[in-house]
């Protein structure tokens, strides 16, 4: 059955005769707090949905009603007749100053089986108004290709409303079928508050490593914080740090690189920085990742007693640490003398087993990039295709060519029914699903296996991204599974 993927959020206009199946087509295909019902008005203002006394108060209501989800860019389906062009030119018309798409979905269904459901109704449409009403349907089916909706979908049509980033994916997915693109992917740690307590995280560490590695994910990372940022939770959440988890981890797998996603400048000494990560590299046979950034959180510094320099600075301390870095982990002890930073003796024995551990410069701005571009291996970004594929577009100007990887919050539900369930279950009370969807990137393995092929023709060598249900469930992580292998 066709399916036809709309943006959220976006309106969406029922129309056809009464009896076409409108109600119901709605009620199967979106939550019942997003359709605004002529019917279900009347009710509200009147006697009942048959109370046709109270039809020009309930559709004053709908205006109303609709007008203010609209102004607030909530996905609005509007269950009415549908009949009455000026009201749907100005449906359209709010949608478009609001910038949101706006489709007709038209009920073409026969007049004969129109008059029969209304035979079967308890309370049935009037006979002449029925009538009159498939009349004017044989009118406005044919206006309604006219009018300037982004799309005019028939009631046959499979509709589901999904975060942008999801709108092209099965299109991606097909393209992936038939040529393959390689892609990497890693699992960041974002969070430590399983339901079994501090007392078991160590064991939970354990298993998220040897889940995430049989999934088949290339690598691990952590988030380098002292505590919880505010974008994920509280600041007295549990949360462990980074370089001890990694090492930890490196105990418990056998194969995923180990890496920071990534390590704020001014939160080690660099030198010392470099001692770690030496250290991790040998003891994980040769797997660890640098992953490094200008450092923002602000009120981390403060409440560790930490300087917390100007923006110019911690630009000159990474540059310094992006050179030094390497000077560390190869022979010998040279000195190097810096902007910001005089390390005189740079032994650092063991020195790595890779001849080259990968670092990874975290950041999308010019001036990031321009950091990465000189001195790292990969330049780490957020965005939608478009946007990394513009961040690709820059470095391919670059003199040195390096690679570009991508972090996002991932949810994944084997189909959309588990997606809901999972946004609902997880949103913020006061969040508006669709807008938590979006943030999180909640989508079927199938828009999710569309979407990173986006990303991948974008531009994207790898994709790390974290799973906001990784509790004492670890299912997510076969889940997460089931995408990778749509690029074996």
């Amino acid at each position: 059955m066709d399916e036809r993927k709309l943006p959220s959020p976006c309106v969406v206009v029922l129309v056809g005769p009464g009896a076409a199946g409108k109600s119901t087509w709605a009620a199967a295909r979106f939550a019942g707090e997003l359709v605004v019902s002529s019917d279900r008005l009347r009710a509200l203002v009147g006697a009942g949905e048959d109370d046709l006394a109270a039809s020009a108060d309930a559709f004053a209501l709908l205006e109303e009603v609709v007008r203010q989800r609209i102004g607030r860019r909530l996905t609005t389906v509007i269950d009415t007749l549908g009949l009455d062009r000026e009201r749907r030119l100005r449906w359209l018309a709010l949608a478009r100053e609001h910038g949101m798409p706006c489709v007709a979905v038209a009920f073409d269904t026969p007049a004969a089986e129109c008059r029969r459901r209304n035979r079967e109704r308890v309370k049935r449409i009037p006979a002449e108004a029925l009538a009159a009403q498939l009349k004017t349907w044989n009118r406005v089916k044919k206006e309604l290709p006219g009018e300037g909706f982004d799309e005019v979908l028939q009631a046959a049509t499979e509709v589901r409303v999904v975060p942008e980033a999801f709108v092209q994916a099965e299109t991606a997915v097909r393209r992936e079928d038939e040529v393959p693109r390689g892609l990497r992917f890693g699992l960041q740690i974002s969070s430590y508050t399983h339901k079994g307590g501090r007392k078991t995280t160590g064991e939970w560490i354990r298993q998220v490593g040897a889940r995430a590695e049989a999934a088949g994910f290339d690598a691990i990372y952590v988030m380098d914080h002292f505590r919880q940022i505010p974008q994920i939770g509280r600041a007295w959440e549990d949360f462990l740090e980074s370089w001890t988890t990694l090492a930890y981890l490196a105990a418990c797998t056998e194969r995923v690189r180990l890496g920071t996603l990534v390590t704020g400048i001014t939160y080690r000494n660099v030198a010392h920085l470099g001692k770690i990560v030496a250290t991790l590299d040998v003891l994980s046979g040769g797997r660890a990742v640098c992953g490094v950034g200008l450092g923002w959180f602000e009120a981390e510094h403060k409440a560790y007693g930490w300087e917390f320099p100007s923006t110019a600075e911690r630009y000159a301390l990474l540059e310094d640490a992006l050179q030094v870095l390497p000077v560390l982990w190869g022979a010998g002890n040279k000195g190097f003398r810096g902007k910001v930073l005089d390390v005189p003796d740079t032994t650092c024995y063991p020195r790595p087993l890779q001849d080259k551990v990968p670092l990874l410069v975290g950041g999308s701005g010019p001036r990031t990039l321009r950091l990465a571009a000189r001195y790292a291996d990969a330049a780490n970004v957020f965005g939608d295709a478009g946007r990394v594929r513009e961040k690709a577009d820059y470095l391919k100007t670059q003199p040195r060519q390096i690679e570009l990887t991508h972090l996002s919050t991932t949810l994944i539900g084997r189909d959309q029914r588990e997606v809901d369930a999972l946004v609902n279950q997880l949103r913020p009370r006061n969040q508006d699903p669709a807008r938590y969807a979006a943030t999180v990137n909640a989508g079927t393995i199938a828009d999710q296996a569309g979407r990173f092929r986006q990303l991948a023709e974008a531009g994207a060598a790898e994709v790390m991204f974290s799973l906001p249900n990784l509790d004492d469930d670890l299912t997510p992580l076969d889940a997460a599974g089931e995408v990778i292998n749509a690029f074996r």
